[in-house]
């Protein structure tokens, strides 16, 4: 049997700049979590104001768009209001949060911020499923209740949170699943909600809950003929972390994935050797606010 070549990709300009700034630190144990972030898991560090504020600098001159912060949860960093406040001095900033401890004193002042910059701040609220019963089997007893009630504060606050949610259903079910969501959200107060239905990827935590990705399940040369590369985070995206410049958000665990300590020298040909390569394939844009992925917004 020939050996399939792997292909490579490469960064065609940095609009994206993301910031691991919880680290792998999360007060919640989700049992899909693709890095398997958890209470006691530091084997990523939080990321401080002062650094974020180099990389913000660093990344002017190359142009960045967009920024987005993840962990972990990244509430749990002290500094993540003040980082994203600065952020909107640059651009418009995405956080990724699970929504269960947010304070009213963080949402009065990033909503300031926001009125006064002339960019916008985006929040995306991790829920997995539209009632305690569906959800909470996932991420933890007593989430579901505590995601919505972190919704209804945003919402009170004049954000319009993009609700995300791992698909852990058959797809056959998707319409019916966006349905329940909406009447939902729609029933605490958000009048036009934002759904975000994502694929489950197949390691960490998932991994241990289902399987891992199969050796089938990978890109060749052939599969990227004629396809759109600017679908693919790495063709238009990095990651900072504690340890350095990643290639993406999801695997920042892999060796191969460190690329390098600085922007600039992170414009490097990543090689589409990973399994999540494979489900950023076949779905594209699964980790930006791409509007053809959210549902549920009319």
């Amino acid at each position: 049997m020939t050996e399939r070549a792997t292909p490579t990709v490469e960064l065609s300009h940095l609009d994206h700049l993301w910031f691991q700034v919880a680290g792998t630190l999360c007060n919640l144990s989700c049992h899909h979590c693709f890095i398997s972030c958890h209470p006691k898991n530091d084997s990523f560090g939080y990321l401080s104001l002062q650094e974020v504020r180099r990389r913000l600098e660093e990344s002017v001159p190359l142009g960045v768009k967009e920024y987005y912060f993840t962990g972990g949860e990244p509430f749990l960093n002290r500094d993540m209001t003040d980082i994203l406040v600065e952020t909107l001095r640059y651009g418009p900033a995405t956080v990724l949060t699970n929504g269960t401890v947010l304070k009213e004193e963080w949402l009065t002042r990033l909503a300031e911020a926001e009125a006064i910059s002339p960019y916008s701040l985006e929040f995306r609220v991790s829920i997995d499923g539209f009632s305690p019963e569906t959800n909470d089997p996932i991420r933890g007893e007593g989430t579901f209740e505590r995601a919505i009630a972190g919704v209804r504060k945003l919402v009170e606050h004049g954000f319009l949170p993009i609700i995300t949610a791992a698909r852990t259903w058959p797809d056959e079910d998707d319409q019916r699943i966006v349905a329940e969501f909406v009447d939902v959200l729609k029933g605490v107060g958000y009048s036009r909600p934002r759904l975000k239905i994502l694929p489950a990827l197949q390691m960490g935590a998932e991994e241990e809950r289902t399987h891992g990705y199969r050796e089938s399940e990978r890109i060749d040369q052939e599969m990227l003929a004629d396809y759109d590369m600017s679908q693919l985070v790495c063709e238009h995206s990095r990651i900072v972390t504690d340890r350095g410049v990643h290639v993406c958000p999801i695997l920042i665990e892999s060796p191969d994935a460190l690329l390098a300590d600085t922007l600039a020298e992170a414009d490097r040909p990543f090689a589409l050797s990973h399994g999540a390569c494979y489900t950023c394939y076949q779905y594209g844009a699964i980790c930006s606010n791409a509007s053809s992925s959210v549902q549920g917004d009319k």
